[in-house]
């Protein structure tokens, strides 16, 4: 259970980094970083970043740092996909293999043989 937690914090960071993207849009569209949507979006992601930290701390009590920090990288697959959905941006086949390569990689580092 406390890896379906700590794979929910790796996709939570992805999320996080889209409410950045959408803050970064919103900038370069206002013309101001103090626009109330600029604002509203940077603010939704810090909180969003602090919430997941917690969390993340939460889980470090839980369980070895070197079996959770593996969903980290999560991250590195959840963000070009939401970026796929969201923004309409465009990968590569060989970008889409690197991706599965990342959630193999992962699935190695935490799987556990019974003994």
């Amino acid at each position: 259970m406390v890896y379906l937690w700590a794979a929910l914090c790796g996709i939570g960071l992805a999320f996080g980094q889209v409410l950045f993207k959408l803050c970064a849009d919103a900038w370069r569209a206002d013309g101001t970083l103090t626009s109330g949507r600029v604002l509203a979006y940077f603010f939704s992601a810090v909180s969003f970043y602090g919430i997941i930290t917690i969390f993340w701390i939460w889980l470090l009590g839980r369980a070895e740092l070197g079996r959770l920090y593996p969903f980290m990288a999560l991250a590195f697959a959840a963000v070009p996909i939401q970026s796929h959905f969201l923004f309409h941006e465009q990968f590569s086949l060989c970008y889409a293999a690197g991706i599965l390569l990342i959630m193999a990689g992962i699935a190695l580092a935490v799987w556990r043989e019974k003994t």
